[in-house]
């Protein structure tokens, strides 16, 4: 795919401070390139960052730095006694961005609400299959399944008729797959034969506006200023693209960006000390793991899997991968999240064991890959090395491993394969703070072949949290979480690895920067002090 390209020289990534605070524009060095514009279309956050989080809003929204549920595009909503019908009443007078080739001619409405859904889950919709689409979030979440229809009850009201109560409904809403894009721009573009710029030239009603992007350079936005919000105080936004967080960080202390994610775990002892950089932490929401595919030989077989995870040396991969900044993961959630099994027992590191199961098993002499991810996220901050950890540790159990790595997004993409080779490391951030976004997305039968990268269909667990999603107290609901946390590590279709702790270094002139919760960099509400 090739997005659109602005007259940048590539030399513009690199921006001086100086000349930017008299602007009020805010250089963010991000980790990666998106992988497009259209939110919907991905999972990376990477992405998210690009897109939804800077150029759309949703119906509901968290509140910047919490997991606080505030309104958004609809003003206020209603559910029926049954948990079936979710009425949502739209704000008025909010305006869509414009281009060069786009000027809107009329305010966002439920055209709008009802195109950004009906696309994903209705195979006559045009752009149903736009850009090679797959709608990862809204198959993994069972939406398909579970909205039954979406009337336009008037231009300003909405209602979603479900086919089953579903308790995370509203939080699910203030994802990012449920951003709202304009119907209007998407008509003009599927007449003119041009639909793949829906996700190359990008329309919201953010706080910001996309200007132009440079593959792999630099992104660059300005502030809407007739956003309904406000405008945002600083004017510009440029993303300035640097993998290596080795540079980022010499960007940030030679004052050519202001905010950079993921730092090298060896670099925050020095961050600390640094008078150019204020290093801010908060507790990850977040969980990392190897994900095996259940579906191929010999990962078929539980017993493989769970010798696999005895072999692994955790306590190593903590102390060199993330210098301490983490912890061993047990489950498939992380421990800040409500209905955390503690009572789960941890795999114990043990190589013979693990050896004389492989071979109980009937495998020996195994070779197989193991996946590392070309990009550090707040989950894995170097996963080379930790697949090199990997590596010599199932060497010691007499399995031969191959290190494999792709683009990133050409890696996303190769993982979901059904009949992929080996096992992959990834992992998640909580997108809503509820379990079902960790278990359902991440391990649930219809997330096969996407977000479930162990291609995991396990009927005792699919039982588990799908009642869960239909029962409307939280303490049953944990408890059945908690079950399903047994059933999942009794069948190991991962190992688990960390939860981390979240770092982001920031330049002192940076004001009321918050940390995401769910791992996002939100721009709106931040300022540059003179």
């Amino acid at each position: 795919m090739t997005l659109i390209r602005t007259t940048l020289a590539a030399g513009a990534a690199v921006l001086a401070l100086s000349a930017a605070a008299s602007a009020q524009t805010l250089i963010y060095c991000s980790e990666g390139s998106p992988e497009g514009f259209d939110p919907a279309l991905y999972t990376a956050g990477t992405t998210f960052d690009a897109s939804s989080r800077q150029i759309y809003n949703k119906l509901v929204e968290f509140e910047r730095g919490t997991t606080d549920i505030v309104p958004g595009l609809a003003e206020s909503w209603e559910v029926s006694e049954d948990g079936t019908s979710y009425t949502f009443t739209l704000r008025q007078g909010v305006q869509f961005h414009s281009n060069d080739q786009f000027t809107p001619s009329r305010e966002f409405n439920a055209d709008d609400v009802i195109f950004s859904f009906d696309r994903q889950g209705n195979e006559e919709n045009p752009y149903n299959g736009y850009s090679g689409g797959t709608w990862e979030y809204f198959n993994a979440m069972s939406m398909p399944d579970l909205i039954e229809s979406i009337e336009k009850v008037d231009d300003y009201t909405v209602r979603f008729n479900l086919t089953r109560p579903e308790a995370p409904f509203i939080a699910n809403m203030a994802m990012d797959f449920a951003s709202i894009l304009s119907k209007e721009y998407a008509d003009q573009l599927q007449e003119a034969g041009t639909p793949e710029m829906l996700n190359q030239a990008p329309i919201g009603t953010g706080p910001f506006s996309f200007v132009g992007y440079q593959k792999d350079a630099v992104i660059r936005y300005s502030a809407n200023q007739d956003y309904w919000k406000g405008a945002a105080p600083i004017d510009n936004l440029v993303f300035a693209i640097t993998p290596d967080a080795s540079v980022r960080y010499q960007k940030l202390q030679a004052g050519e960006c202001h905010v950079m994610p993921y730092p090298n775990p060896a670099d925050l002892d020095a961050m600390e000390s640094d008078e150019n950089v204020n290093l801010m932490s908060q507790e990850g929401l977040n969980v990392g793991y190897l994900a095996y595919n259940t579906q191929v030989e010999p990962f078929d077989q539980v017993e493989v899997r769970k010798a696999l995870n005895m072999a692994i040396d955790k306590q190593a991969i903590i102390d060199v991968v993330f210098q301490g900044a983490g912890t061993a993961a047990k489950n498939p959630i992380p421990p800040t999240i409500w209905s955390y099994n503690d009572e789960v027992e941890d795999d114990p590191y043990d190589p013979e064991a693990a050896r004389q199961m492989l071979e109980e098993a009937g495998v020996t002499d195994l070779s197989m890959e193991i996946w590392a991810m070309p990009v550090q996220r707040p989950y894995n901050p170097n996963a080379r090395r930790m697949a090199e950890l990997l590596q010599e540790d199932f060497s010691q159990v007499g399995v031969d491993v191959e290190i494999v790595s792709y683009e990133w997004g050409e890696y996303l993409e190769r993982s979901k394969a059904e009949d992929r080779e080996g096992a992959v490391l990834l992992g998640w951030t909580g997108d809503n703070g509820d379990p079902d976004n960790f278990l359902a997305v991440l391990l649930g039968c219809d997330s096969v072949g996407g977000s479930n990268r162990a291609q995991w269909c396990h009927e005792p667990f699919q039982e588990l949290i799908e009642e869960a999603k239909v029962t409307s107290e939280q303490s049953e609901r944990a408890e059945l979480y908690r079950e399903a946390q047994v059933v999942f590590k009794e069948q190991a279709p991962w190992a688990t690895i960390a939860h981390s702790v979240v770092f982001e270094p920031i330049r002192p002139e940076v004001q009321d920067y918050k940390i995401d919760p769910f791992g996002g960099h939100i721009f709106y509400g931040v300022s540059l002090a003179e």
